[in-house]
């Protein structure tokens, strides 16, 4: 599968900047995060893009969560901030082979975050990965095979889907289009 990287390099220079204040060198962030120190120095120099169980992996060796690494730059109105997301605006994520996670909540204080999640045809979280909360979610568009501990689903658009977030899970897109889902996840541990 190919990789997407990040042509503005902010995850990568935002990953080795609070690595460097958390004072942890690349193989103590590596041997937090279950990775090697090479793929860690790849996705600090933008030359690689994580996979989803990496990503949570790395927020848990650095004390945070995934929520903390999204980027965006557009200013947003003083009334605004806080309150109103525009679309054009949102915070976004980019993943090993083009999924996007864009996050939908304008305070990262609130006890429920949403993230808009849009994936190409044949891409998947292959690795099981779990966190802290509760998910739900909704497929907008597409098909959704997700993975559940044991048990295996397929969803499409209209069905919806909740769990722990404790539970491993994994999922992919098996259609021929892109997959559309909103997931809502309480309190915000992504």
């Amino acid at each position: 599968m190919n990789e997407t990287h990040d042509p503005t390099g902010f995850l990568g220079e935002r990953m080795r900047g609070l690595r460097k204040r958390r004072g942890l060198t690349l193989a103590q962030l590596a041997d937090a995060a279950g990775l090697s120190i090479g793929y860690i120095s790849q996705l600090e120099r933008n030359l690689a893009s994580p996979s989803i169980p990496a990503l949570v992996n790395i927020a848990k060796g650095l004390g945070v969560t995934v929520q903390w690494f999204f980027a965006g730059d557009a200013p947003v109105p003083e009334d605004e901030r806080g309150y109103v997301i525009r679309r054009d605006n949102r915070l976004s994520l980019r993943y090993a082979g083009g999924i996007v996670d864009e996050l939908l909540t304008p305070k990262l204080s609130l006890q429920v975050e949403m993230i808009y999640t849009r994936m190409p045809a044949g891409t998947e979280s292959a690795q099981s990965y779990s966190h802290e909360g509760d998910e739900v979610g909704f497929v907008l568009q597409g098909q959704l095979e997700i993975w559940i501990g044991e048990r295996h689903f397929l969803l499409n658009a209209g069905d919806t889907c909740s769990y722990a977030s404790s539970e491993p899970h994994r999922y992919r897109n098996p259609g021929p289009g892109e997959a559309i889902v909103l997931w809502a996840i309480s309190p915000p541990s992504f």
